[in-house]
């Protein structure tokens, strides 16, 4: 058993309760479940309470104020608390959007081959020759830099936004391994978070990354003497998860259902070939010097891809709500009538807002919420439809996500690996390279930009066993990445956390200074498990944890008030109403 066993015993205990739906039931009404209200699923042709009116205007408190930084960054700063409760909301909202982009930075074009000269050797003194396929053929260089500039970055918004669309526009380190092409992937994703939706769906359909990963670049028009047809990949996973879903919603993200209660189907096969044949004729942009080459362009991520109209289908083809591509268009004019299609479907704005709601406020939002928000999709208020800085401002400001409580004591939701991670160290002003959280955030579960498949770490309509709660996170959160989550804590908190890694340039490490917590006079158990609680969870730890957890502060020596500190973070951050943000 390693160091300080009995901390990471309890805590680890404490996080197995959060997956079964356990939980303190005590003092501040909380829940493991990280969860909201009603479920997804709701009648045909009724939308409740969800009329998508504006609700009414709320004032911003301190605590209300380290809540929105919850929802709307990696993490909150007491000094970030302080400056957005004088900001407001709106305000605030405003302010993040203007703030440049902090992309990804220092990645060139590689060929997808690594030349037999670019290698990664640990045992060899570091060279750019050692460390070549490291930091060109994986994610490890881009991963990195995720977890830099989601801890200091000045666009905390931005980049969380970015963030929730990459799980939603699912691209994968699995398949996209050139550390050039997945950093160039995650800087449009950054560039559009506040654009229009129209816009987002055209760049990552001509992105060659995602060309690359759901097969659309070099997909030729059928061939009928060859028994060839176009690939169907992006045809489908456009459709089903990344505009519309599989079934027509209500406004209020609710499915509509037919005479015998069945649901309703958004597409068929045959529209699904209509799609794959109207996005046929599209590669790779030539590298510099190299003219275009449909079947034998080399992997190029550098440049949204080139159509070539010879490979392109150009008779009628089946989109959706029974619409036809005219006959004889070019690539391009058949995917503006493609694109416009899903772009206006009324699915588009429940079906994306509830899942950005997901991702930054609530699991299982209620269906006024998701109807309030489909509402600013679908008309920002000045007649624009698709305006994604409208809608993250309508969900970061929506009743249902403000107040200094939630307005349900099932609200929240589970704190995804790298969000556990970086709230963690951005309150308690740790600093890190990246270099240690990439492979904590992989042990948890979400290796950073490598989901396992399209339908990315874990599935939106994911519900807690035996229940129709959704709580999409807790589908990747088991024993093994529970105790993943307190070897974190145990080794940031008690161990140093990480060393500087040497074949990384400026490498820093990562460390937590608790000294600051100490207090002067020194904190009794009680008071330092208080500012703990205020620093960590706006106050919000129930009644019956915080006892315990002073109980257990009070057992360690008096005489090593630093370890007392130790004892009380790591008990609060891996307690599960830490991990379960409300």
């Amino acid at each position: 058993m390693m160091r300080n066993s009995r901390f990471l015993i309890a805590g680890l205990l404490l996080v197995l309760a959060a997956c079964g739906g356990g939980g303190d039931s005590g003092g501040t009404p909380t829940s493991s479940t990280g969860t909201t209200g009603t479920g997804s699923t709701g009648t045909g042709g009724s939308t409740g309470t969800g009329t998508g009116s504006t609700p009414p205007p709320v004032t911003l408190s301190a605590t209300d104020a380290q809540r929105l930084l919850e929802q709307a960054t990696f993490g909150p700063t007491p000094s970030e608390v302080t400056r957005v409760a004088a900001l407001g909301v709106a305000a605030y909202v405003t302010q993040q959007e203007a703030i440049p982009a902090t992309g990804y930075t220092g990645f060139t074009y590689v060929p997808h081959t690594a030349p037999a000269t670019c290698k990664s050797d640990p045992t060899a003194p570091t060279s750019a020759a050692s460390i070549c396929a490291r930091d060109n053929y994986s994610l490890y260089q881009v991963q990195r830099q995720f977890f830099e500039n989601a801890l200091t970055a000045p666009d905390q918004l931005r980049q969380r936004v970015a963030f929730a669309l990459s799980q939603i526009f699912v691209v994968s380190g699995v398949e996209i391994y050139e550390a050039y092409g997945m950093a160039a992937y995650q800087n449009m994703l950054l560039n559009d978070a506040f654009g229009n939706y129209r816009q987002l769906i055209e760049d990552v359909t001509l992105s060659p990354v995602m060309g690359r990963y759901l097969t659309m670049a070099q997909n030729a028009k059928a061939d009928p003497s060859a028994g060839f047809e176009p690939n169907e990949n992006y045809a489908r996973e456009l459709m089903q998860l990344f505009s519309i879903g599989l079934y027509e919603l209500n406004p209020d993200g609710s499915q509509m259902l037919d005479a015998n209660k069945n649901p309703l189907p958004t597409y068929t096969e045959s529209v699904v070939q209509g799609f794959a044949a109207t996005f046929t004729g599209w590669t790779y942009a030539p590298l510099a010097g190299a003219s275009i080459d449909f079947g034998g362009a080399p992997i190029n991520y550098q440049a949204p891809m080139v159509s070539v109209a010879s490979y392109h289908d150009t008779t009628a083809k089946l989109l959706l709500n029974g619409a036809l591509t005219p006959t004889g268009q070019t690539p391009e004019a058949d995917l503006k009538v493609a694109l416009d299609n899903v772009f206006n479907h009324p699915n588009v704005g429940p079906f994306i807002g509830k899942q950005l709601i997901q991702h930054l406020v609530t699991s299982n939002p209620s269906p006024a919420y998701v109807a309030r928000v489909a509402a600013v999709f679908a008309d920002n208020g000045s007649g624009v439809r698709g305006d994604l800085s409208a809608v993250v401002k309508a969900i970061l400001s929506d009743v249902e996500a403000r107040g200094d409580a939630p307005s349900s004591p099932d609200a929240g939701h589970l704190r995804e690996p790298a969000l556990y991670i970086t709230t963690l160290l951005r309150e308690l002003g740790a600093q890190s390279d990246g270099v240690y959280l990439r492979s904590q955030s992989s042990a948890m579960g979400q290796p950073v930009f490598s989901p396992p498949t399209v339908f990315n770490y874990y599935p939106p309509g994911y519900q807690l066993p035996g229940t129709t709660t959704l709580a999409p996170e807790f589908f990747i959160q088991t024993a093994a990445t529970a105790l993943a989550r307190n070897n974190f804590v145990n080794q940031l908190v008690f161990n140093g956390g990480a060393t500087p890694d040497p074949t990384v340039t400026a490498s820093t490490g990562t460390t937590v200074n608790l000294n600051a917590l100490l207090g002067s006079p020194v904190y009794s158990p009680d008071q330092l498990v208080n500012e703990l609680n205020g620093l960590l969870m706006h106050g919000s730890l129930s009644s019956a944890a915080q006892a315990a957890i002073v109980t257990a502060v009070e057992a360690a020596p008096t005489s090593d008030p630093l370890g007392q500190v130790k004892a009380a973070t790591y008990l609060l951050a891996t307690s599960p109403q830490f991990q379960v943000e409300h």
